[in-house]
């Protein structure tokens, strides 16, 4: 992780959970990292604990809202007037609602599409152009996806958000065909978990914690730290490798929904 020391990383959905975890190792290497979420306060809190863990790096908290594109652009470009631009995305963020194909309401899909699929693509193209400008040509861009994107699990809240999973992972490896034409040596990598230790359940299950707490006990499950630390690993490939796709279970799981 040498020759990421003082360069810039952007890493979505950096309040809590996974992204956090990310965050605070890319801060501990000596990364400058820009973290964003809808919540400032908890960003706010990352950001102290990076300082009181006196890592060598930085903690940048931003506040911005994924679904609105308006705020993701507005982000870039203050990354690029008070940090010159981005050399790592981590596209973190991730959002799960309970929205069956036959009962669910269309403005839940549109949400987890806006989130999942579009806002990751934006932050994307965004993160290349601002390598692009500046000639950065051993940039990373990592998309956090689920064990969901590349079988389907058969659970009728999760099918919608299945898709969208299975669309990152067509999406990582279309940028990286698009890299190639480029004739660039940017890595795009995904990485895919299964269930972790996060929100994520209690999130999806709010209006039934019963299932959060079944999912939970009832699987062996990783800790935010374990996907980090694969973020760590793929980021300290030679620049001349490329990790294409990592899939991270816990000893003993059982093929488990998915992360957050």
């Amino acid at each position: 992780m040498d020759r990421w020391r003082g360069r810039v990383a952007l890493v979505t959905g950096a309040s809590v959970g996974i992204g956090a975890a990310i965050a605070k190792e890319l801060v501990r290497f000596g990364m400058k990292v820009v973290g964003c979420a809808r919540d400032f306060e908890k960003l706010q809190t990352v950001a102290a604990e990076c300082q009181t863990a006196r890592y060598s790096g930085v903690f940048v908290p931003f506040k911005c809202d994924l679904n609105n594109e308006e705020e993701i652009l507005s982000m870039f470009s203050a990354i690029k007037e008070q940090h010159e631009g981005v050399d790592v995305c981590i596209n973190n963020a991730g959002l799960a609602l309970p929205e069956p194909l036959l009962s669910g309401k269309t403005s839940g899909w549109k949400n987890l599409l806006n989130v999942n699929v579009l806002a990751l693509s934006i932050c994307t193209r965004e993160a290349y152009q601002s390598m692009r400008e500046r000639n950065v040509d051993d940039g990373h861009i990592v998309n956090l996806n689920s064990v969901c994107g590349h079988q389907i699990i058969h659970l009728t809240d999760l099918h919608f958000y299945t898709a969208t999973k299975f669309a990152v992972t067509a999406l990582t490896e279309c940028l990286r065909q698009e890299l190639r034409d480029a004739n660039t040596n940017i890595r795009a990598t995904s990485i895919s978990p299964g269930l972790v230790e996060t929100q994520f359940a209690w999130r999806l299950h709010r209006d039934n914690p019963a299932k959060a707490v079944a999912k939970y006990s009832q699987q062996k499950t990783l800790e935010a730290m374990d996907v980090a630390n694969a973020v760590t690993y793929v980021l300290s490939a030679p620049p001349n490798v490329q990790i294409e796709d990592i899939q991270v279970q816990a000893v003993g799981q059982v093929s488990a929904p998915c992360t957050l």
